[in-house]
């Protein structure tokens, strides 16, 4: 009888592992394996799509703190993150080609990135670009520099992701990016010739459908796509979809709950109405952004001097939002 039941049990526990979805699992790079694009879908090693979703650092320039092993753990364990981004300005003041300090900022790379490995996530290494020059035909010299070396040093992990212009804009038109592309992809591609490659698109990195008309022919490349959830609503939502429609695959590599400027009161509505989209299409995001500045867009109250190992107290209103909605995957 006892041996009837010890069957009965392995039994009931198999059927339970096969049944019970690869959550923790199927969150971490080396199950997921190198990345790759096919469609409109990021897929597996397997072939089989995959949605990322995580944090953004601010600038490492003026947060440097946040980007530390302990703070990616904190990521991984409690928020269920399995990407994190490292965000290098490149043109405001203290940026990569505005004064900064090069080798401290590369450094301060090198110190996710390991995190990120160490912690089985994948990480972007985001080149800036924002105000100061919004086209990134503007610093071409030093972005191919800048990549030659990152994916040179970075190319035996599968976990890097290179996004090669943050939100272009100003007047940035999409022929200016594929020039900017056609100039820094191939830099990549000697080093890194499978790696997943994110190029931004203009208006800030919303016009997907410039680039759904006339998409690059390099493989493995993603487009950025941005929104804030208090400025940007259904009338972009529409764009986005006809765009990923049109087979174009898009990565949301940065989000916020709040208006553009990164402050104007937490939306909670429109929040969920952008994630139940990306789900649904099957789209990776990263939030904006992992520190303690003073705006709605943070995750980390201002009064909170951690660095890591943060409680739910700890947490700004988008960051208490954006914990419960990762930790449902």
């Amino acid at each position: 009888m006892a041996k009837i039941k010890s069957l009965i049990i392995s039994a009931v526990l198999i059927c339970v592992s096969i049944l019970t979805p690869l959550t923790a699992q199927a969150a971490e790079a080396s199950y997921y394996g190198a990345l790759h694009v096919k469609g409109a879908d990021l897929v597996d090693k397997h072939g089989d799509p995959v949605q990322l979703r995580g944090v953004s650092t601010h600038g490492i320039a003026w947060f440097p703190e946040y980007v530390n092993a302990k703070a990616v753990k904190s990521l991984k364990k409690t928020f269920h993150a399995n990407v994190y981004r490292i965000a290098c300005y490149t043109d405001e003041y203290g940026g990569y080609c505005n004064g900064g300090d090069k080798k401290s900022l590369e450094k301060t790379i090198d110190t996710g990135v390991k995190a990120a490995v160490k912690n089985d996530m994948y990480v972007i290494i985001d080149w800036h670009v924002l105000n100061e020059h919004p086209n990134p035909l503007d610093h071409k010299s030093d972005a191919k520099k800048f990549f030659k070396k990152m994916s040179k040093k970075y190319a035996k992990y599968d976990n890097v992701i290179y996004e090669i212009c943050n939100e272009p804009n100003g007047g940035t038109s999409w022929s200016d990016i594929r020039k900017y592309a056609k100039a820094v992809i191939p830099v990549i591609r000697k080093n890194a010739p499978d790696s997943v490659i994110i190029v931004g698109t203009p208006t800030r990195s919303q016009d997907v459908d410039k680039a759904a008309e006339h998409p690059l022919s390099y493989k493995n490349v993603m487009y950025a796509f941005h929104f804030y959830a208090g400025t940007h609503h259904a009338d972009l939502r529409k764009k986005l979809t006809a765009a990923h429609k049109k087979g174009l695959p898009v990565f949301v590599s940065e989000f916020g709950t709040c208006d553009a400027s990164g402050n104007g009161g937490f939306n909670k509505k429109e929040s969920n109405a952008w994630i139940k989209l990306l789900d649904r299409l099957n789209i990776s995001y990263v939030n904006w952004s992992l520190c303690n500045k003073a705006e709605t867009a943070s995750i980390i109250k201002s009064s909170c001097k951690k660095t890591s190992g943060w409680k739910k107290s700890d947490l700004t209103q988008s960051g208490k939002w954006l914990y419960q909605m990762l930790r449902k995957y």
